[in-house]
């Protein structure tokens, strides 16, 4: 291509990055580029303070750049990809959209209201910074006991707000922050998993918009532009259009792929969606071979999901997240635990370079003994157990982020070595991750406590039951009927087995080992069920 390609780019210290970024990857390919810098009407609005959940998504930080590419001052727009509308303008076209970069959100938190044993690390009550409808959905879900006010200007004006005290937190995209390279030293910066706290469609991605009849240049576009990303964007994106959402819809949409045993690409999607800012979100997660029609089918099940009574065999608590979503979204949620336990006391601990738990119940069995540790690491199976360990004071230095029990326990076998390690359980535990490790002379099985059954009849109009064990599963069964009009949820491997036994193969296992997930899986069962 001979012609000088003129991008446009708003005026911002994060802008200008992604402008020269695209610039460089363009002059990589022997094209002559020039950065044009145009204001937009958000640019605009941050300087009058307007709030961003009336400015992100809906074209305020992209329309003069469309303008300038319809009337040819500009050649290209460089566009953070979520804050694009889900329609491009009559003869524009988004080209090609760059690798994606960590899509997470950050939390930066001055180290004052730092506050190891609550989610997040943030101290109860803390004063925090956003103004997106999405992250204030989703923050008020997992910590309703957060203030939260709205959060204006650019990325370096939001971190000198911290700095100066306006908030004790603040929420950004990491992509955003790790682009412009900031010293954050002076903050705890707590990365949240996509897959727990979900981003805006398309976070950490930029989007290359040009005019559709632009052909020399779009094929230009195609050497840069990376296709798998622009998969996995498009099915975030369509989430988006299909539920008509910009900034004022608080609605996350995160797609990964990955191939399974038998080479075939596998797509998971994460959704969080709420009807409002202040109302608890529907959080999902569904995974398909195959694309067609997928996004459809997903969205038709949000958009036609029904409250149904739940039983989840344990006690509930007043902090239970699995309760507590569930009763917002006007579900009926009856909790007993079918079993007690009972601790058995420690007699000799071996000596020992990693502790592994693999419940909730094996960490508070082995500390409440309150044992002689030297120089020992932790290991949990999932982040609900590593919970448990924090409230105890410790924190995991592996934490298993699978329900595939022997994924999980070659990672960590994978990852110790030839080190020593000690497994608190309960007595007839199946050892499932012991199995995988290598060195088995190097595994202590240490019984802690013990599970005792107790059956009770539950009502005959539960419609989802969620057993969190093998024994909850026998002692259920003990005394109630299945219905073929019921639907289960299986904590775990062992825990579905227990249910097939019982000639029960309908049921799910959640994609993570916490409240969140088993959220997730009853949100997602079939809205209709017949036998």
């Amino acid at each position: 291509m001979k012609r000088k390609i003129i991008i446009g780019s708003r005026g911002s210290d994060l802008a200008l990055w992604q402008a020269n970024y695209t610039k460089s990857l363009l002059e990589e390919k022997g094209q002559e580029v020039e950065i044009k810098i145009i204001q937009t009407e958000g640019d605009r609005s941050q300087q009058w303070n307007t709030s961003f959940d009336k400015l992100e998504g809906k074209g305020f930080f992209t329309k003069e750049l469309e303008d300038a590419l319809l009337n040819k001052s500009i050649d290209l727009a460089v566009h953070s990809h979520k804050d694009l509308p889900t329609e491009n303008p009559y003869g524009l076209i988004v080209a090609g959209v760059s690798k994606r970069e960590d899509p997470s959100e950050l939390l930066l938190i001055r180290k004052e209201a730092l506050d190891d044993k609550q989610k997040f690390n943030l101290k109860k009550g803390a004063l925090t910074g956003t103004s997106s409808a999405r992250r204030k959905s989703q923050l008020l879900a997992f910590r309703p006991d957060l203030d939260i006010q709205d959060l204006r200007g650019n990325v370096p004006t939001r971190i000198q707000k911290l700095r100066d005290g306006q908030y004790e937190a603040i929420m950004l995209a990491a992509a955003g922050v790790e682009r412009l390279e900031l010293d954050l030293s002076e903050f705890h910066a707590e990365y949240l998993s996509p897959e727990e706290f979900v981003p805006a469609p398309a976070q950490g991605v930029l989007a290359w918009q040009c005019r559709e009849e632009d052909e020399e240049l779009m094929e230009v576009i195609d050497q840069i532009s990376d296709l798998d990303v622009k998969i996995k964007t498009g099915i975030e994106r369509e989430v988006l259009s299909l539920f008509d959402g910009g900034c004022q819809l608080p609605l996350g949409a995160y797609c990964i792929s990955e191939q399974d045993d038998d080479d075939r690409f596998k797509f998971r999607l994460w959704i969080s969606v709420a009807d409002a800012w202040n109302q608890q979100p529907k959080q999902v997660y569904f995974e398909t071979l195959d694309t067609d029609g997928f996004v459809d089918q997903v969205v038709d099940h949000l958009k036609g999901l029904k409250p149904k009574k739940v039983f989840i065999s344990r006690d509930i608590r007043k902090e239970d997240y699995f309760s507590n979503a569930l009763s917002r979204l006007g579900f009926t949620v009856e909790g007993k635990s079918l079993i007690e336990f009972k601790q058995i006391r420690i007699k000799e601990l071996p000596k020992t370079d990693w502790v592994f738990f693999s419940s909730k119940h094996a960490v508070k069995y082995f500390l409440d003994q309150k044992p002689k540790l030297e120089n020992v690491k932790f290991a949990c199976i999932g982040t609900s157990t590593s919970a448990e360990l924090r409230k105890h004071g410790f924190r995991a230095d592996f934490i298993g982020q699978s329900t595939d029990i022997k994924l999980v326990g070659k990672q960590f076998s994978s990852k110790i070595g030839n080190a020593k390690v000690l497994f608190p359980i309960a007595r007839g535990s199946m050892q499932s991750i012991q199995w995988q490790m290598v060195k088995r002379d190097n595994v202590f099985n240490l019984e802690v406590y013990a599970t005792l059954k107790h059956s009770t009849e539950i009502s005959e109009d539960t419609e989802v039951l969620v057993f969190t064990s093998p024994s909850n599963v026998e002692a259920y069964f003990e005394k109630n009927k299945w219905k073929a009009t019921q639907q289960a949820v299986a904590m775990g491997d062992a825990t579905g087995k227990a249910l097939e036994k019982l000639k029960i193969k309908n049921y799910v296992k959640p994609q993570s080992f916490d409240d969140l997930g088993l959220v997730q899986a009853v949100l997602a069962l079939p809205n209709t069920h017949s036998s």
